[in-house]
């Protein structure tokens, strides 16, 4: 693996998955990143990405540098050809390439504006340090996609289905701010690269991005989705035809245990952080159904299995 920037960089799914799942048993490769070096930029707000990807580099040996960019370094700049006189001090093709004289790999966290459709879907973060920097970069969450979460996504519901084909049901829910598509897009994504049966619900103008969901089951409908669901993924997103307007708050899609009713004893995920009683009901997240603590483990692993791809690679 030379990058690991959107689903397309894995070349054998069912490899890595197993390669994660080993190394969440069996530390295999202690010492394979020794003397090389994680640097790891966020230019928003993490949590798990953080922790986990910074835990999975040391179990593998690196070393790892830590700067959120928006406080610790100039300004940076992505656009080509700008007479750079404002608050911009530094342009990208001088930083990514400074920055490859100092790391190995290269990790990023930038989400998008949800203001211009078009300029999010180019992501010039992501595709800024892809361009100009001579080593690796991993993607810890851009504009559009979110891929270390979907591949924990997947490593979760591998290891806990028991059906062979799962039904997999993502299902939106309300939130107060307008959220991005990162993590529904490439949730949906992945599981088009897995044997289950995927629907999509959310409210009339929720629907993502149809590049992205193509011929993916789309129901307006949240209760008839649920009816057979192995596994319900909850979660928040913004319009994408109305482009990151936020159009509807109420508690109708609320996640709740009369919904979790309506499945098949469902596994229930969520990427976090959650709003309690607003995305999912406290009766749900504190139940033997709630999968998401064993979800968030997960991320250590499944970014362990991308460095250790990428440092063979």
């Amino acid at each position: 693996m030379k990058n690991y920037i959107n689903l397309s960089d894995i070349d054998d799914l069912p490899a890595l998955l197993e390669d994660a799942l080993h190394l969440k048993n069996h530390n295999s490769d202690p010492e394979l990143g020794k003397g090389k070096t994680l640097g790891m930029l966020f230019f928003n707000p993490s949590l798990r990405t953080r922790l986990s990807t910074e835990k999975a580099a040391k179990l593998l040996g690196m070393e790892v540098m830590v700067m959120n960019v928006n406080n610790d370094s100039w300004a940076l700049e992505f656009e080509d050809g700008q007479v750079m006189d404002s608050n911009k001090a530094e342009h990208i093709k001088e930083g990514a390439a400074v920055l490859s004289q100092y790391c190995d790999i290269i990790a990023v966290r930038a989400f998008p504006e949800l203001k211009d459709k078009e300029r999010d879907n180019a992501e010039l973060v992501l595709n800024g340090f892809k361009k100009y920097a001579s080593v690796p970069i991993l993607n810890m969450e851009s504009a559009t996609g979110h891929p270390l979460q979907a591949l924990t996504d997947a490593l979760t519901i591998m290891e806990l289905k028991k059906a062979k084909r799962p039904k997999v049901v993502l299902t939106w829910a309300p939130h107060p701010r307008a959220l991005p598509h990162a993590v529904p897009n490439s949730f949906v994504q992945m599981m088009q690269k897995m044997d289950v049966e995927l629907c999509i619900a959310n409210p009339k103008g929720y629907d993502l991005n149809p590049e992205i969901t193509k011929n993916t089951t789309i129901s307006h409908d949240q209760k008839e989705a649920l009816k057979n669901a192995d596994f319900v993924y909850v979660k928040n997103w913004s319009s994408y035809e109305n482009y990151g307007k936020v159009l509807k708050t109420d508690a109708d899609w609320t996640f709740d245990q009369e919904k979790l009713r309506g499945t098949n004893n469902a596994k229930v995920m969520h990427c976090l952080p959650v709003r309690r009683n607003v995305v999912i009901a406290d009766d749900v997240l504190d139940s033997e159904n709630s999968v998401v603590i064993h979800q968030a483990n997960n991320r250590t692993f499944a970014a362990q299995a991308v460095l250790k791809s990428i440092l063979k690679g």
